[in-house]
């Protein structure tokens, strides 16, 4: 095989199924020696097995490429250490780490127990710590720096039965853009995918969106890995079919003073607040305010109908 990750080693966690399987396949594509990271676990965490990580393998293997399997819990400090080892023993370095892994506890926050608060931002948030963490104590010190790549989700912005998915998605979000200011003078860039494709855990999403396939996401990663993409780092894309977006950084987009420049009374911000700066819409909170008023809308003329 050769292609644009001819000699680098990669480690993709999450890459027994789905985006992280994507991608694994289309990195080993492309030239890549991959450790195939996964736990084997079932959508709520359970039941882990390696055989689905051995799988993989197989497949790269079989394509004539080159791969080993790492099957633990990524959120085990010796288990992140051990995905960059494993690049390390078998090839020499570690030149790119993708995370992907995850799992999901869906309740609505009100009902949501400790456990399925902490499971779900375990998985998520520190399983990309732990690798992220390791492989860069190895990639600052490489003369080829390396790449990260972690995994948000639209979500990140506010979820109605995913409050801790949409924690940890976050989360990720500030862990990566601290990767990309602590790896600039390293040569390691970070960035950051927010996918929207068809797996079994977007069929977990309550409402409908535009959805890919996790083929569509790969091609993306594989860029942001390569050394064409040395020199982008701390971006959010999103990937959905045949489009990829770049997200805006936050940043202030309006402000206002107290009078006098003192300070504000309550009063004072009642008053000015709604003809200065206002509010920004949340995209999440819009959508969700129009569907419930089409549901409205709706019952009421069937209700009309009826009578």
């Amino acid at each position: 095989m050769a292609g644009f990750l001819e000699g680098k080693n990669i480690a993709v966690t999450g890459a027994g199924s789905g985006i992280g399987k994507a991608v694994a396949l289309h990195a080993a594509s492309e030239g890549a020696r991959v450790v195939v990271a996964d736990y084997g676990v079932t959508m709520d965490g359970s039941n882990p097995t390696s055989e689905v990580a051995d799988g993989v393998v197989a497949e790269i293997v079989g394509a004539g490429g080159t791969a080993v399997a790492v099957a633990g819990d990524v959120s085990e400090m010796a288990v992140g250490q051990a995905i960059v080892d494993a690049a390390i023993s078998n090839w020499g370095s570690i030149d790119g780490v993708v995370c992907v892994a995850g799992i999901l506890r869906e309740r609505m926050l009100f009902n949501m127990s400790e456990a399925e608060w902490d499971d779900v931002v375990r998985v998520h948030l520190k399983g990309t710590f732990t690798v992220f963490r390791a492989a860069l104590a190895v990639m600052r010190k490489q003369p080829t720096g390396g790449s990260l790549v972690g995994f948000t989700s639209g979500a990140f912005i506010g979820s109605t039965a995913q409050a801790n998915y949409s924690a940890a998605k976050g989360g990720i979000v500030s862990l990566t853009k601290s990767a990309a200011l602590t790896g600039l003078k390293y040569g390691v860039n970070a960035n950051i995918i927010a996918p929207v494709a068809k797996t079994r855990m977007s069929d977990q999403v309550p409402f409908g969106l535009e959805m890919g396939a996790p083929e569509d996401i790969a091609p993306m990663v594989t860029y942001l890995l390569s050394d064409q993409a040395k020199d982008i780092s701390g971006q959010i894309y999103t990937c959905v079919g045949p489009r990829i977006s770049v997200w805006n950084q936050p940043k202030e987009v309006r402000s206002m003073f107290a009078p006098g420049l003192g300070r504000w009374t309550p009063e004072q911000i009642a008053d000015i607040l709604p003809r200065t700066i206002k509010t920004e819409e949340h995209p999440f909170l819009a959508e969700l305010a129009s569907r419930m008023k089409q549901m409205e809308e709706r019952k009421a003329a069937e209700a009309t109908a009826q009578g």
